[in-house]
C-alpha cells in the first residue's frame, strides 16, 4: 500500500479499491480497474462526503488522472473540482523509485 496512507484509521475493501476515512474524507486507492468503474464509485462516495482523495502510484497514477477527470469534467461538471495535486515518489524496498500521485476533489453544490 501507499505510504501516504499510513495515516488513516478505518480501511474497507470495497469493490477492489482500498477506502479509508479521517474527519468526513474519504482516501481510495485507485488500482488497475476500469476507468468508468473508478469513476462511478468515485461518484457515490462525493455523495457521502464532501471531499475524495484518489492515491495511486506507479502504472495506476494514468487511472486516477482519468478518473479525477472523467468525475470533475463530466459527471459532475460544475459541481465539483480538484483543490490539490500532491505527486511524489517513494523508495522500493530492493528497488527504484515508484511515482506516487494523491488528487483532492470536493464537491462544490
Amino acid at each position: 500500500m501507499i505510504s501516504l496512507l499510513s495515516g488513516i484509521e478505518e480501511n474497507a475493501q470495497l469493490d477492489g479499491m482500498n477506502a479509508r476515512s479521517k474527519d468526513g474524507q474519504r482516501l481510495i486507492a485507485i488500482n488497475q480497474q476500469p476507468v468508468m468503474e473508478c469513476a462511478l464509485y468515485i461518484l457515490t462516495e462525493l455523495v457521502q462526503h464532501r471531499t475524495v482523495t484518489l492515491a495511486a502510484r506507479g502504472d495506476s497514477i494514468p487511472v486516477a488522472v482519468a478518473v479525477a477527470n472523467v468525475v470533475t469534467e463530466n459527471m459532475m461538471k460544475g459541481n465539483s473540482k480538484i483543490i490539490g495535486i500532491i505527486v511524489d515518489s517513494e523508495n522500493q524496498s530492493n528497488g527504484p523509485l515508484v511515482s506516487t500521485i494523491e488528487i483532492t476533489i470536493t464537491k462544490t453544490n
